[in-house]
């Protein structure tokens, strides 16, 4: 497997674009991680099935979040994508998340090119309500059988502050 911190860039950004690496399907109870000093896919952990993601979780290549990892990306899709393909995805959104009160932003994307929608979905306001408390959920809980109330979805916001979140962590990779 190739290094994707060496091989991808975030992706055109200011246009509403970034690369997305697959980490864990979406349905996946499997905690699977890119690691960094490896350059591999590594199964972490298995959580408990109950807790499966509600969406695929990837990663953004070339950004660090506050958390010192990889910036986290959500990406919504009618079907699982599997582990260790990337995509170029547009930015749809946000999710302001806190985990042990450390910042664990998950900026959401769909793909770039998505014929079956039409390009359809463009904001957080064309996901289904449903959808957006089927991932709160998943967020605030996730964590309760070992760490109760560790975890905190803050806040959703727009594009514009998607954009911020990512450039600040480009901006952290780039000074690392």
């Amino acid at each position: 497997m190739a290094d994707f911190n060496q091989i991808l860039t975030p992706g055109p950004v200011d246009d509403g674009i970034v690369n997305v690496v697959v980490e864990i399907p979406q349905g996946s109870s499997h905690k699977i991680e890119w690691n960094r000093e490896l350059a591999v896919m590594q199964l972490d952990r298995v959580e408990p099935a109950i807790f499966a993601k509600p969406t695929n979780y990837g990663f953004i290549p070339q950004t660090l979040d506050e958390d010192g990892d990889e910036l986290d990306a959500l990406i919504v899709t009618n079907e699982p994508l599997p582990t260790g393909i990337y995509l170029e995805a547009r930015i749809i959104g946000v999710m302001k998340f806190a985990d042990d009160s450390e910042v664990d932003d998950k900026v959401v994307v769909v793909p770039a090119d998505d014929r079956n929608t039409g390009n359809a979905i463009r904001t957080l306001d064309d996901l289904s309500p449903q959808l957006i408390k089927q991932i709160e959920f998943h967020f605030n809980h996730y964590k309760d059988l070992k760490k109760p109330g560790t975890t905190v979805v803050e806040k959703w916001a727009d594009i514009d502050e998607a954009k911020a979140v990512i450039h600040e962590a480009i901006e952290r990779w780039n000074n690392r």
